[in-house]
């Protein structure tokens, strides 16, 4: 009987939480061909559900608010907010809902899912680290630490489409990092 408490113990379903203050998310881009100009999202959200302690398993979803998009120019950030770009107004949020994962070398993996960016949803495929569990000296519980990054083309989602290359490159590089707190 203890053995079968153990083996539904170490399969069952966990989730864990972005820790915010822990955490970021990022974007380049390069200008004119010549400059990269990195920006962030200041208001996100992201769980990640696994029941394997390797999180080989993990579904993952991401939430961004594309209001709160900064890259250090009021101007320019008010003109990515605008219909040319991010179109907050009609799209207040892009988000990320993983399909599947796949290991690679220790701890890396690769995850697809859906990306929606604007009015277009399309399979994205990202690298993902596993740095680590731990426990959080100050809360005593289980924190995870992951980081992805990966690069897709803004032309397949018709995400400023007016601005061509060289004005704006096609790829745009995103990278996370972050720490993840245990919920159950």
């Amino acid at each position: 009987m203890a053995a079968a408490l153990l083996s539904t113990a170490s399969f069952a379903q966990n989730t864990w939480n972005v820790d915010k203050a822990h955490s970021h998310f990022t974007f380049t881009i390069t200008h004119l061909a010549v400059s990269d100009v990195d920006g962030s999202f200041k208001d996100f959200d992201a769980t990640i559900v696994a029941s394997k302690p390797d999180f080989s398993d993990a579904k993952v979803t991401f939430v961004a608010k594309t209001t709160s998009v900064n890259t250090g120019a009021d101007q320019r950030d008010a003109h990515l907010k605008s219909p040319d770009f991010f179109d907050v107004a009609k799209y207040p949020a892009l988000s990320f809902t993983s399909t599947s994962i796949k290991p690679g070398k220790t701890g890396h993996y690769t995850v697809t899912g859906n990306l929606t960016l604007g009015a277009v949803t399309k399979p994205a495929t990202f690298d993902l680290w596993y740095r680590g569990t731990i426990t959080n000296p100050m809360s005593k519980a289980p924190d995870a630490g992951f980081s992805v990054s990966g690069t897709i083309n803004r032309s397949d989602y018709n995400f400023g489409s007016k601005f061509g290359s060289p004005m704006l490159s096609d790829e745009v590089t995103f990278k996370a990092s972050g720490e993840f707190a245990k919920a159950n």
